[in-house]
């Protein structure tokens, strides 16, 4: 799509868990490595590892089922590190007070936040009492780094089935002046196979002239031929009309959440690359402050408006991230995709 800006601009690296001390020390290991990759100097890596110990350490003694998601994310210039921790802790009833030197709250991340924000580019954290806590931080080489455009607007993340190195799902998101279009693909099976037709889609998406979601479904279901092929999906927002047209195939999910509520939308059956004897869009209203989600069969759809983040506040990341913590229930590969239209 020449005229458009495109995602995504994250490459998830690899989902850990925080159960014993070893596995802080692994986290702070795979940060500083992947920060030395990138080009950190020595100082600016040590104060990352420092970062990454805090927040596994209080994930560790606090949380439950703690886990964090190494990344990259692409810059104007170079490339952050990216980490978001999740847990099913107690929750942090003050996130303000939290975010204070010396406070230690009986939820998770309450000692050390203030050396994270510190030595971090960027941070922020949602929490819901008796649900857990969700933080992202990203740390760049230099201190005035600018990320691309997005991650205000939209974010994405995947994660593998278990004894995979791979996810089979994939997303794109393209922005022009008054619409966002996002695609989603949920190659079939799992593993490198899967995930070679899901990039194929996402690929071709990012290379195509805009075109209605109908179109373009019908397009990539074209070019998924000799591969595994998939669930496909896409959703095109029109940021002035307020509305999303939506064209699914297969099990892709779509929803709008405002005001508390949660609308689905409609995807019609078959598998991208094989099968589609239906193609069909829908368009849906969007109410002011309206946030779109799409997520892949590994999310159960039994999943309501409240899921213990604010859409309307929290950074996209950390909606998607607490999605999938609530959703992600399946031993499926996974992925969610939340764009606000504001």
């Amino acid at each position: 799509m020449t005229t458009a800006t495109c995602l995504p601009l994250v490459r998830d690296e690899v989902w850990l868990p925080v159960e014993e001390t070893a596995q802080v020390g692994r986290i702070r290991r795979t940060v500083t490595t992947l920060a030395e990759r990138l080009g950190f100097g020595a100082n600016r890596t040590a104060e990352v590892g420092l970062a990454v110990t805090e927040i596994g350490t209080n994930l560790h003694k606090h949380a439950r089922q703690g886990v964090v998601l190494v990344r990259t994310v692409r810059g104007e210039r170079d490339a952050a590190v990216e980490v978001v921790a999740l847990d099913r802790g107690p929750g942090i009833a003050d996130v303000e007070l939290a975010w204070q030197d010396g406070q230690s709250t009986t939820g998770t991340l309450g000692v050390g936040l203030g050396a994270v924000a510190r030595l971090a580019t960027s941070c922020s954290m949602t929490s819901r009492a008796g649900s857990g806590t969700a933080l992202v931080a990203r740390f760049a080489a230099a201190r005035d780094w600018v990320p691309e455009w997005g991650a205000e607007h939209a974010a994405g993340v995947t994660r593998p089935i278990g004894g995979e190195e791979v996810c089979g799902d994939a997303y794109a998101i393209c922005r022009s002046t008054d619409r966002l279009t996002l695609v989603m693909c949920d190659g079939s099976g799992h593993g490198p196979l899967a995930a070679a037709a899901s990039d194929r889609a996402v690929r071709m998406f990012r290379d195509l002239a805009p075109m209605p979601p109908e179109q373009l479904l019908a397009r990539l279901h074209h070019e998924l031929r000799g591969t595994r092929g998939g669930a496909l999906a896409v959703a095109e927002i029109d940021l002035a009309a307020r509305s999303v047209r939506f064209c699914g195939l297969g099990n892709i999910a779509g929803a709008v959440l405002s005001d508390g509520r949660k609308q689905g939308m409609i995807s019609v059956p078959g598998v991208a690359g094989h099968q589609a004897r239906t193609i069909r869009a829908f368009d849906y209203e969007l109410p002011e402050g309206a946030v779109v989600v799409l997520h892949s069969d590994g999310l159960t759809e039994r999943w309501g408006a409240d899921f213990g983040a604010d859409p309307a506040t929290d950074d996209p990341v950390l909606v998607a991230a607490t999605l999938l913590r609530e959703a992600g229930v399946r031993n499926d590969d996974a992925s969610v995709l939340v764009a606000r239209t504001t």
